[in-house]
């Protein structure tokens, strides 16, 4: 110990006079010295990252310097030109330009994928300008990630042709005409489309799908989050323990040839260059999808690829809901008991929702959080998105229902619910009305993420219209909690003898007049165009009961985006709810985005 203190201060002593610069170089000797490992020495380029950090970027050399410590982190190569303008990092399959001036600053920033000529990228230049280097290092890693194969130089190159020709053949098959069913172009993608909303990849991000939106996020999406709202999947290639025949070029032949579904019809691998690669396509899933075990194993079927056992933790599924909601902010934990959740509602209303932790531990009822789908063909990505869509309709249900409110002693709560799974998609909602000495039960089926239906079963109840009421409003809120608002108010009206609201295929305004047009997805997607409307436009009349519905002191200081879909949910569903046909959807939608900016929502969410 005493020989290694008088080692270290006679180190201290010896370069105590020594400047920066020569403290630099003689990191760098070091690391230029031959060593038995070809990777870099870890400790000595920590040594030099800390003393980069120390110091401002003032000259070309230095920006130089923090570039190439840059390049080494990520296991890149990095040079000058000789005119000592320009610094090159290079990679296998990629490389950058970094043009400089001489006092340190960034001119342009080039980026050059494989077999593609240098483009400039502005968000590498800007970061580079601000001297956002761990950020820059960060976009570095996204790019090498792309090529994550193991092999030579060739079989990287493959590897990155196949991914290229995928993505290629996804925008095809996405540019196919089909019917709209939203009238929202990007909603109707993202819900409907064959493809989702597809965004090309782009400086290290790859290309994005975006395959569903609940109505909540459609609701509090603004225009800059339009991108990123939602569940996403990219797609990328990852390495395999055994080789698969991966398309070399396209495999949607031109014109494209329709099946009944509006797909394409797909040339076979044999019949058009591919090659075998210790490697397949993957959708890595943003974030990661809890999903049933039955659903885990119907991707299976679809791709012919397995999701690697070890690659997934089995939990009984309300526990895999509750991790995403302790991510989320939340506090609860699943033991196996019964789970108890308070979920208030406008208005001041709360409700009561048990899962019996009995019910929910079945092992057929068991799920996993799969963040990778592996698969080899494009024919595979419309069957796997639907699947995802159909899981992330069930997902939405079941998490309406799961919140981080706690039952105390204190609250009474207004209805009082049991949720029992009956099947991998269906699931049953048991309730007691207060006027009522029976219990009632909602039985929901998901048949997938575009065909929900509700059937009730309680006393006195043999209307079918019933049954479609709440199917309808269901599909338009994807909230339990909602609905059973809405039903449980129908209900109560029945058992009061009030009449019915009449459904109405038409809306009009307070004096009488038509309503306005479908507008578009939320207000401020149009706010150069046209005011959105007030309640009474849309046939909501402005009463005492609806202004404190629509009020902040009604959904309190602790309002969440549920709260706030249902009471939008509430004003439309009871007051234009055709049986057939809801000819103004968007307008529901404009009207809450009206009341949000007025109730100032985003400042107590």
């Amino acid at each position: 110990m005493v020989g290694s203190k008088s080692f270290i201060s006679d180190l201290h002593s010896k370069y105590a006079e020594k400047t920066w610069n020569e403290t630099f170089k003689l990191v760098r000797r070091c690391m230029d010295k031959s060593r038995g490992d070809t990777k870099p020495c870890e400790p000595l380029i920590r040594c030099l990252k800390i003393l980069h950090e120390s110091l401002n970027v003032l000259s070309l050399s230095a920006m130089a310097s923090r570039l190439e410590i840059i390049a080494k982190q990520r296991g890149m190569g990095s040079h000058l030109s000789p005119t000592e303008t320009t610094c090159y990092l290079t990679a296998d399959m990629f490389y950058l330009e970094v043009l400089l001036l001489p006092g340190g600053e960034v001119e342009d920033v080039k980026l050059a994928q494989h077999g593609e000529a240098p483009v400039s990228s502005e968000s590498l230049l800007q970061l580079l300008k601000s001297k956002k280097f761990e950020e820059f290092s960060v976009k570095l890693k996204g790019l090498s990630s792309l090529y994550n194969i193991p092999g030579d130089n060739e079989t990287k190159i493959k590897v990155y042709t196949a991914l290229q020709f995928l993505g290629k053949d996804l925008q095809k098959i996405s540019h196919l005409p089909r019917a709209l069913r939203e009238y929202n172009l990007q909603v109707d993608m993202i819900l409907n489309g064959r493809i989702g909303y597809l965004l090309a990849g782009s400086e290290g991000i790859p290309m994005t799908i975006q395959y569903y939106i609940s109505p909540s996020d459609i609701l509090l999406m603004s225009d800059s989050e339009r991108c990123s709202v939602g569940q996403l999947a990219l797609v990328t290639v990852g390495p395999t323990d055994c080789t698969h025949k991966l398309q070399m070029a396209s495999v949607i032949p031109q014109p494209p040839q329709l099946d009944a579904q509006g797909l394409p019809l797909f040339s076979p691998l044999c019949e058009v260059l591919s090659g075998m690669m210790p490697a397949c396509f993957q959708l890595k899933l943003q974030p990661p999808l809890p999903m049933l075990s039955s659903f885990v194993e119907k991707l299976s079927q679809i791709t012919d690829v397995a999701i690697a056992d070890t690659d997934l933790q089995w939990a009984p599924f309300p526990q895999l809901m509750m991790t995403l909601l302790r991510e989320n902010g939340g506090d609860k934990t699943w033991d196996g008991q019964d789970a108890h959740f308070l979920v208030p509602l406008p208005g001041r209303e709360m409700h009561s929702y048990v899962l019996p932790g009995a019910a929910w531990e079945e092992a057929a009822l068991r799920g996993a959080l799969v963040s990778t789908i592996p698969f080899t063909h494009p024919a595979h990505v419309p069957a796997l998105l639907e699947l995802l869509r159909h899981q992330c309709a069930i997902n939405t249900l079941l998490a309406s229902c799961i919140t981080s409110h706690r039952p105390s002693p204190g609250p009474v709560c207004d209805l009082y619910c049991e949720v029992l799974p009956e099947s991998g998609s269906s699931l049953s909602v048991t309730f007691h009305l207060s006027d009522s000495d029976s219990l009632s039960v909602l039985l929901v089926n998901v048949a997938d993420s575009q065909k929900l239906t509700c059937s009730l079963f309680a006393v006195r109840s043999e209307d079918q219209s019933m049954d479609e009421y709440v199917s309808r409003v269901l599909k338009r809120c994807m909230s339990i909690p909602v609905t059973m608002r809405a039903l449980n108010r129908r209900l109560s009206k029945r058992t009061c003898g009030e009449p019915l609201p009449a459904c109405s295929s038409t809306v009009s305004t307070a004096d009488g007049s038509p309503a306005s047009p479908p507008l578009p997805m939320s207000c401020e997607a149009d706010s150069q165009k046209r005011d959105c409307p007030g309640l009474e436009s849309i046939g909501i009349p402005t009463t005492p009961s609806t202004a404190a519905m629509f009020s902040q002191d009604a959904m309190g200081p602790d309002a969440t985006p549920m709260e706030a879909e249902s009471a939008f949910c509430l004003s439309v569903t009871e007051v234009n709810t055709n049986p057939t046909v809801n000819p103004y959807p968007s307008a529901s939608v404009c009207v809450y985005s009206h009341w949000m900016h007025n109730n100032h929502l985003p400042e107590f969410i």
